[in-house]
This record gives structure tokens, C-alpha cells and sequence, in this order.
């Protein structure tokens, strides 16, 4: 078990990632109601300078800001999406070690051939990674396997792939934080549109009742402005459906190399153990 206890630290170490959704949401919202008053909802798009009439013709900030206070809400689903996706892409690039992966599984499957496991050992401490992390507690594993007496050969082969299995279920948790929160925005971005649209409408609609004679540029200008939240919903949505489907896809590559892996451990000690 003594490999496993760097990967253990790290999970362990993990704490301030854990809290990091419940200050960054939080945060991105403050900026987002910063650019919705002060940048969307500046005088200077509206006519008169006043935010209380109509944007002037063409000006799309203004037209953003009359969507109604959803729009914040969606800014900030959308900036959250930028800040995880960035922070996935740093953390799986990380968990991938500072190599190329498939040349590094093949040189580990290599070295296990020659049994030499001090230079797979150095091997995995140079790649660094999760995959690395992994596969050293298993031939750590492997080493203390074949200096051990009084065991039967399936039972060693036994130890060695229960050391890999509990090093990959310390990985895993890294590899797929905030995932989650991707795929809960992927859901409810275009939901929290549909909610801002119908209540622009309402509101479109209830100016005209009060108005009396229908003015179809007034209603045009109030329908521009409730799809807002729709547009800027569904594209959120899309940018992480899109985001969460890579990502997941990446992660099943590497685990599905750990795996490997740790197939390559079991069956060459398996081959040469007597």
C-alpha cells in the first residue's frame, strides 16, 4: 500500500478544489450582474439615455438587458461553463502525465517483459499522472508480490489487481470533478431560457393590453427581447453538452489505459510467477 499513499494525499490535498464550485458560482454571478447593469444596461444604448425606453435601433447590449433579470442568471451558467472547462482541461491534461500515454503503457508493458521494475518504477515517477500513478502502485505491488512466500500464485495475482483497483478509485474522483456541474448546466441553461422568454412575453403582451391599438413594432421590439434568454440558454446549453461529451470521452481513453495497464501487470506476473 505504500505507493498508493501519494495518490491518497492528493485526494486528501483536494479540499480547496472541493469548495472551488461554491465560491467560483457565487463570483461569476457578481460579474455577471456587474457587465448586465453597467456594460448591457448603460445609457448610451438606450434612447434618451434612458434605460426605461427602448434600446436605439440596431444596439444589441440594450436588447440583451431588456431580457429581465434572467439574463444574469444565464451570463452566469455561461461563464461557469468557461471557468470548468478550462479547469478540466488543466486537470486531465495534468492526469495525463507529461508524456505521450500509449507509448508510455507499451514501454511499462516492455520493461515488465525484461522484469526489470526499477526502470518501470523510474519510468512511471518521470511520466507523473494518474495513469502513472496507478500503474506504480501496481508494481510496487508487483515487487512485494515476488518476495513474498507462503501464497499461492492466484492469490498474489489477486493482490496485485485489488492494489490497482483501489489506486484507480482514488484517480477517478479527481478525473471526474465538476463534471456534474457541466451536465446539471446542459440540463437547466435552456430551461432558465424558456422561463426568461414566456416572461418576457407575459410582459410584451400585458404592454399591449394596457396600450390599447395593438403596435405590432412594440411587440416585435418585446418578442426581440423575451427570446434573448432563449438564445443565450439553448447556446450555453450546447457549449456544455458539447464539453461534458469531450471530456467524458477523454476519460474513458485513459481509464480504459488504465485498465490495460493493469491487465499487463496480472498476466505477465501471472506468466512468470512459478
Amino acid at each position: 500500500m505504500t505507493a498508493a499513499k501519494p495518490t491518497q494525499a492528493k485526494q486528501q490535498g483536494g479540499g480547496l478544489l472541493a469548495i472551488f464550485p461554491y465560491v467560483v458560482i457565487p463570483v461569476l454571478y457578481g460579474v455577471a450582474l456587474l457587465i448586465f447593469n453597467n456594460v448591457f444596461g448603460s445609457p448610451d444604448n438606450f434612447v434618451d439615455g434612458d434605460v426605461n425606453k427602448d434600446p436605439l435601433p440596431g444596439n444589441y447590449l440594450g436588447t440583451i438587458y431588456k431580457g429581465g433579470f434572467v439574463v444574469p442568471m444565464l451570463m452566469t451558467l455561461f461563464f461557469t461553463v468557461i471557468v470548468f472547462v478550462i479547469e478540466r482541461f488543466i486537470t486531465l491534461g495534468k492526469a495525463r502525465g507529461t508524456g505521450n500515454v500509449d507509448s508510455f503503457v507499451k514501454s511499462i508493458r516492455g520493461m515488465l517483459d525484461r522484469n526489470d521494475l526499477s526502470a518501470a518504477i523510474a519510468a512511471c515517477d518521470k511520466q507523473k499522472g494518474s495513469i502513472a500513478n496507478v500503474v506504480r502502485a501496481g508494481l510496487t505491488k508487483y515487487a512485494e508480490m515476488q518476495q513474498t512466500t507462503g501464497m499461492e500464485k492466484d492469490e498474489k495475482v489477486l493482490a496485485i489487481q485489488k492494489e490497482v483497483e483501489e489506486a484507480t478509485t482514488l484517480e477517478l474522483p479527481m478525473l471526474e470533478r465538476n463534471l456534474n456541474i457541466i451536465a446539471t448546466i446542459a440540463s437547466i441553461a435552456t430551461l432558465l431560457g424558456l422561463f426568461g422568454t414566456v416572461l418576457g412575453m407575459v410582459r410584451a403582451f400585458a404592454a399591449l393590453a394596457t396600450a390599447g391599438a395593438p403596435d405590432s413594432t412594440a411587440l416585435a421590439t418585446g418578442i426581440s427581447e423575451a427570446l434573448i434568454n432563449t438564445a443565450l440558454g439553448i447556446g450555453t446549453s450546447a457549449l456544455a453538452i458539447i464539453f461534458y461529451n469531450f471530456f467524458t470521452s477523454r476519460i474513458d481513453g485513459m481509464t480504459y489505459r488504465i485498465d490495460e495497464a493493469g491487465y499487463s501487470l496480472t498476466q505477465t506476473f501471472a506468466s512468470k510467477e512459478h
